[in-house]
């Protein structure tokens, strides 16, 4: 898909999900690269970094995406010559989509050995990493899922009817009823968008539930490709929080009300049990020291 349609359909949500975002994103700059006209290396860079940027620009809360992107300039570095560029450009693109799948491969089978026979697992919103490991512990074992519908999108729909497609038995609730839901959970498993080492960013909603879990005694583990974690991180930076269209929460309010529609949180670092990650299952601080080893150009 071409850049400019790529980034308006990440910024209307027709692609939403961090790693779709993150492998749109890598295919676009790919096709941007295929096309470029670009006579000499100068500046075929200079397109690639102004088209990076209007991708980027896309999403306040996507290190994954970042962290892609960043993959996919850094095979380009020290080739000077447009054919060649043009041909690795290429090659990075299938390549880091490769190492992606491999990575949810993995971390679905080091997760699924998580998930016990005849036993609930809450989760909230849409996480692929989270249903692929669902998925994968299926294949063993019978279990429950109760799941909330995430407002104002109802991404949580998404993850009821993609397991309830996969026959596993699922419960949806609306948000206002995730302590009904919760207190009967036997572990919390959710998503990423964001991994920092004082905690991790995800949808709307998943800190107040993980505040719930503790209260309950119920575990929460964050689901996600080591690819998420952030490297500013580590330097202080923190994820900015997206704030979308007040339109989507109350499309014509009445006047003198004024509408906050922030489309993630952060959830701290003494919420979360453990990272699940292709690398294993670590507490915050051993995942990213775990990242770095496994990951060094992202440091």
């Amino acid at each position: 898909m071409n850049l400019k349609a790529t980034c308006s359909n990440i910024k209307s949500l027709k692609i939403q999900g961090a790693t779709n975002v993150a492998m749109s994103s890598v295919e676009a700059l790919a096709y941007a690269a295929s096309k470029s006209k670009a006579k000499n290396a100068e500046k075929f860079f200079s397109e690639i970094e102004a088209a990076k940027k209007m991708l980027v620009a896309t999403r306040a809360t996507e290190p994954m995406m970042r962290n892609f992107l960043n993959y996919f300039t850094g095979r380009l570095q020290g080739l000077d010559n447009i054919k060649e560029l043009k041909a690795e450009a290429k090659n990075a693109a299938k390549d880091v989509l490769l190492l992606k799948k491999a990575a949810k491969e993995c971390l679905a089978k080091i997760g699924a050995g998580l998930v016990e026979n005849n036993s609930i697992v809450y989760t909230h919103c849409h996480s692929s990493s989270v249903t692929a490991i669902l998925k994968e512990a299926a294949k063993t074992k019978k279990f429950e899922v109760y799941n909330t519908e995430t407002r104002p999108h109802f991404q949580g729909r998404i993850t009821a009817e993609e397991l309830a497609k996969a026959k596993i038995p699922v419960t949806h609730f609306v948000d206002s009823a995730a302590r009904f839901a919760l207190k009967k959970a036997d572990i919390m498993m959710i998503g990423a968008d964001a991994i920092t080492p004082t905690g991790i960013y995800n949808k709307i909603g998943s800190g107040l539930i993980a505040e719930l879990a503790k209260k309950h005694d119920v575990p929460v583990y964050s689901c996600s490709v080591a690819w998420k974690f952030d490297p500013a991180s580590i330097f202080g930076h923190e994820e900015a929080i997206e704030e979308r269209n007040p339109k989507e929460v109350w499309e014509k309010p009445p006047k003198g009300v004024k509408i906050s529609n922030h489309a993630f949180e952060k959830v701290n670092a003494e919420l979360v049990a453990a990272i699940i990650s292709e690398l294993g299952i670590y507490n915050l601080g051993s995942f990213i020291q775990e990242t770095k080893k496994k990951y060094p150009w992202m440091f």
